[in-house]
């Protein structure tokens, strides 16, 4: 099925804490350092199968084209992920009184194939859709999106976007190759996996190739928002309007790190200075509560260019906003 297992024995039971759901054990009862490294030490099952939402990894880096390590970013999220808690506080969202929720393991993607490794992830993903679960995907590159979206497609259909990055991603080929971090929405749009008029890329910055690097992007019909549109401003209005082109069809929200600015999350592969706060990142998140999302993503960690573990920490917590506004999600 390319989906590793944790081994987690009488790991499930000590979360239900008397709910129909899976639970967060609290760090009143149970000491943070102890358990399997999950995801917000949820349960750990082998498929998607049951579950409203899953977190699943995709430990790869293949695709970078700088300075690689987010092939650790999973591991590093999940033991990070220790931090969070069951309610959210300011938005009182409660996903665990609404959703059954897990983590899944990881795909078992081939690093010496990163084609074969798109083939292993899509094939993943056609399952976890199929199940009428939607995915949280930690990362692993870039390049995951594209085949994470073939098979969210091939369900939903061509798919609105709401991407967060420093960079567009929609080059053709570098060095000759068409598959890498810096070319999967460019993908996506080539296959018709996305509905271009629904596409809004957040935070875009940094020095170009081109005099106009983002005019292939606007002849496709996206929306991009420049870093120096969203500097010293709060981003709820920005949301209100992407929320009106987004409607009520199928969104997937696809967060790189690196589209925030590397003094929060140094974290990563490319950055770029000069971008997004991390309220500003809440602000994206929650601003795309009431959408018809059916999967999100959280990449471009790679944990050894952080050694206080704060760009992992922060993804963790992205990835928990994420889950909140996640169709069916109860307020407190």
């Amino acid at each position: 099925m390319g989906l590793l297992q944790h081994p987690a024995p009488g790991h499930g039971a000590p979360c239900r804490q008397g709910s129909q759901f899976n639970v967060p054990p609290s760090a009143q009862f149970v000491a943070r350092p102890v358990g399997v490294c999950s995801m917000m030490k949820l349960p750990v099952q082998a498929s998607a199968d049951g579950l409203d939402a899953a977190f699943v990894g995709v430990p790869l880096d293949t695709g970078t084209s700088n300075r690689p390590g987010a092939r650790f970013g999973p591991r590093q999220i999940r033991a990070e992920s220790a931090m969070m808690r069951r309610y959210n506080a300011s938005t009182g969202a409660a996903p665990f009184d609404s959703l059954q929720v897990a983590d899944i393991g990881d795909v078992n993607v081939n690093l010496y194939n990163l084609p074969d490794s798109c083939r292993l992830i899509r094939e993943s993903y056609q399952k976890i859709v199929a199940s009428g679960c939607v995915p949280l995907t930690l990362g692993g590159d870039h390049t995951i999106t594209y085949p994470i979206l073939q098979a969210v497609a091939e369900k939903h259909g061509p798919v609105g976007l709401v991407h967060v990055d420093a960079h567009t991603d929609t080059g053709d080929r570098a060095l000759g190759e068409k598959i890498y971090h810096g070319t999967p929405f460019r993908r996506c749009v080539e296959e018709g996996l996305l509905d271009c008029g629904r596409v809004v890329q957040i935070g875009i910055r940094g020095s170009s190739y081109d005099p106009d690097p983002y005019q292939y992007c606007r002849d496709q019909g996206f929306r991009v928002v420049p870093a120096e549109e969203c500097w010293m401003k709060s981003l709820v209005p920005l949301m209100g309007e992407v929320r009106k082109q987004m409607g009520d069809k199928a969104v997937y929200i696809s967060f790189d790190i690196d589209g925030l600015d590397p003094a929060y999350a140094p974290g990563t592969g490319t950055p770029e200075i000069a971008g997004l706060t991390p309220a500003q990142a809440l602000e994206i998140i929650r601003g795309c509560k009431g959408l018809n999302i059916v999967g999100c993503d959280l990449v471009e960690v790679a944990p050894m260019y952080d050694v206080s573990g704060n760009t992992a920490l922060l993804g963790a917590n992205l990835l928990f906003e994420m889950l909140c506004v996640l169709p069916g999600v109860k307020t407190k």
